[in-house]
């Protein structure tokens, strides 16, 4: 029996690439909401990076395929604390944005799911910590 190829070694997930109809405004958004600030520009190009972590976001002039999401569902952000929650509410709606749904998902997991300006759904949450299990520590 041969052995299943070891899978790549990566750093994870690097960044998204967003087609927009206007990069300085899609920017906007994502300063408002995630305090994204911008490294890279251009006039049809901005790659952005939101602080204290390493996701990047990039925002790429394309007017004809701006919110399609070509079978992608949403994209995810993972709160730091539940009273976030509220602000990312009234931060999405400040910045131009649709709240679609919010709720929990259970007990202290609360989350919402939004729209950008560009119809891009997005997934803000709160995940609570996993339990560390003494045996596998």
């Amino acid at each position: 029996m041969s052995a299943k190829p070891a899978a790549i070694r990566t750093h994870g997930l690097t960044h998204i690439a967003l087609a927009v109809r206007d990069p300085k405004r899609a920017l906007r958004f994502y300063q408002k909401v995630f305090g994204a600030v911008a490294v890279s520009e251009n006039e049809d190009f901005i790659q952005a990076q939101t602080p204290g972590s390493r996701d990047v976001l990039v925002f790429e002039r394309n007017p004809d395929l701006a919110g399609h999401a070509g079978g992608v569902m949403h994209f995810g952000f993972r709160l730091v604390d539940t009273a976030e929650i509220k602000r990312a509410v009234r931060a999405v709606e400040a910045a131009g944005g649709i709240i679609l749904r919010q709720g929990e998902f259970c007990p202290g997991e609360p989350y919402l799911f939004c729209r950008d300006p560009d119809g891009y759904e997005l997934e803000i949450w709160y995940e609570l910590p996993t339990p560390v299990d003494p045996d596998k520590a």
